[in-house]
This record gives C-alpha cells, structure tokens and sequence, in this order.
C-alpha cells in the first residue's frame, strides 16, 4: 500500500503483538492478563523491490545463504537473550556465555507480559541471489552458526524451498529434536539492471 517494506514489517509486528495480546483476554478474562499469557518469539522475511527486509523479536533467526556459496553465509538478526546481552556488554565470550544454563532465556517476545515492545528490523540489498531461512531455536540449536546452517541447507534449496525446509527439519530432528522446529526457506533472486521487480 505504498508503505516503505521496512516500516510495513515493523507495523506487522506491532499488529501481531496486539493479536497474541488479544489472547490473554480471551483465555482468562478473569485474571490478570500477565499471569501465564501466551507468548511467542517472531521473524519474518520480505522480498520487495530488491530489497530484503528481516523483522523479529526473540531468539527465532533469520540466515542468509548465497545460492553460489562464493560468498559467504550470514546470520541476519540479533538474539532478544540472556546471552546476546552478556556478549553485547562485553561479560561473557559467545561460548561462554551460550554454555551457561541461562543462555536461552529470551529477553524480548510477543505477550501481554512483555516488556515494551520495540520491533527489530534490517534491511539489505544482496548483491547475488540466495535464501533466507527463518527459524525457531528448534532448528539452530542443531546449525547455530551461519556456516552450518549453509551446509545444512541443500543446494537447490532457491528452487525448492520447500524441500529445503523439510531438509532442514530433518536435520533438527536427526540431532535430538529437543525443541519445536518451524521453518521457512525464502528465495531472493537479484534483479536484472533496470527492471522494475514484481
């Protein structure tokens, strides 16, 4: 509707907080909606005009995989965690901090119990084609770095993303399957010079 992808993906967001706080209404009116509201974690891709736009609140992930591999992997967003935040103050290592019991414990989500709700987006232009992979922790605990969740993914996955994320879930569940696993494979294809995209 004209609205710039990066605003509109904040937007949807901030609507999808105002569903699942609707919820807690629903479920228990009678009580206190932050006593045990239902809460989730959220990430979404957009491909529009070139451009890739990424949201999320939580520990869910998005990755980017170059379809060529000549490039290399990238992990797109920044956990709402425990960890993240002793890694981002500079108290802990990465491995260090995602050894410890507290590691997982999310920071930021979608309920009526959350904190202020502030959306993360980024935007990007890649410059190649390739996949985003969205995901719940359920799968990258089982491929947490970029470069395994590149490996993990097969080869063809831009045409059959699908596949891919059947793959993917396979693989999750062939580590341990100790979480749930959603996950969605988006193609980005880079546009020709000069045309305008769908």
């Amino acid at each position: 509707r004209g609205t710039h992808p990066q605003q509109a993906m904040h937007d949807a967001i901030v609507a999808a907080a105002d569903a699942v706080n609707a919820l807690a209404a629903s479920v228990a009116p009678e009580r206190e909606h932050h006593q045990n509201a239902p809460a989730c974690t959220i990430v979404g891709a957009v491909v529009a005009n070139g451009l890739l736009v990424i949201g999320w609140i939580g520990d869910s992930r998005a990755y980017w995989v170059p379809d060529d591999r000549g490039g290399p992997p990238a992990r797109l967003t920044e956990d709402d965690s425990w960890a993240a935040q002793m890694v981002a103050a500079g108290l802990m290592s990465e491995a260090e901090a995602y050894a410890d019991e507290r590691a997982h414990a999310i920071t930021g989500w979608l309920g009526a119990d959350a904190y202020e709700l502030e959306p993360h987006t980024a935007s990007f232009k890649p410059d190649r084609p390739g996949v985003v992979v969205v995901c719940t922790d359920g799968l990258w605990n089982y491929a947490e770095g970029a470069d395994e969740m590149a490996r993990a993914l097969p080869a063809d996955a831009a045409r059959r993303p699908l596949h891919a994320a059947q793959v993917l879930v396979g693989h999750a569940l062939d580590g341990g399957g100790h979480d749930n696993v959603t996950v969605a494979v988006l193609p980005f294809a880079v546009p020709a010079q000069g045309a305008g995209s769908a």
